[in-house]
């Protein structure tokens, strides 16, 4: 069926058509180089919720006092936004759920600005109210979890690759 002179006169020539089929091949392809420099430390961080998933984060950091804490505990309502973002990765992996927890400023400044034992106590602090909190676990059995194999591999790889991801910026 021949087209219309009206159609025709909306139609590109080839030589316009071959020309924009380049440039949408450039296009795609710079387009997947890009994306795949910023996701090769590892695929989960090509998620924005994985990869920064404090990016709204309203809490003021100059305000944070780690003595308070160590004098008389946190209150877990204070850390909603940090369990809430757990809660919802451990829905792609236990990694996802450390590279999340890993990422959270409280923590990060705790971890830079305390000693290592501090560090460490607020840590599991955190870690074993997140699993009261959603898997209404005893300390007990949260420190199985803790102790497990599976976490610690997934910890200590959530680790390495903040560190490559950081590394690279």
């Amino acid at each position: 069926m021949a087209a219309s002179n009206k159609e025709l006169a909306f139609m590109a020539s080839s030589d316009k058509q071959k020309k924009r089929a380049q440039r949408a091949k450039a296009k795609a392809k710079q387009n997947r180089m890009g994306k795949s420099k910023a996701h090769v430390v590892h695929p989960l961080l090509a998620n924005p919720l994985i990869n920064d998933p404090f990016a709204d984060f309203a809490f003021d950091l100059s305000t944070f006092d780690y003595k308070v804490i160590e004098e008389n505990g946190f209150d877990p309502a204070d850390f909603g936004d940090l369990f809430r973002a757990m809660y919802l990765s451990e829905d792609i992996s236990l990694l996802a759920l450390c590279l999340v927890f890993l990422q959270y400023p409280v923590l990060q400044l705790v971890v830079a600005e305390e000693s290592d034992e501090a560090a460490a106590d607020f840590i599991m602090s955190l870690l074993i109210t997140y699993r009261a909190i959603f898997y209404e676990e005893d300390e007990d059995m949260a420190m199985i979890w803790l102790e497990s194999d599976d976490f610690q591999m997934a910890y200590n790889q959530a680790s390495l690759i903040l560190q490559k991801r950081d590394s690279r910026t």
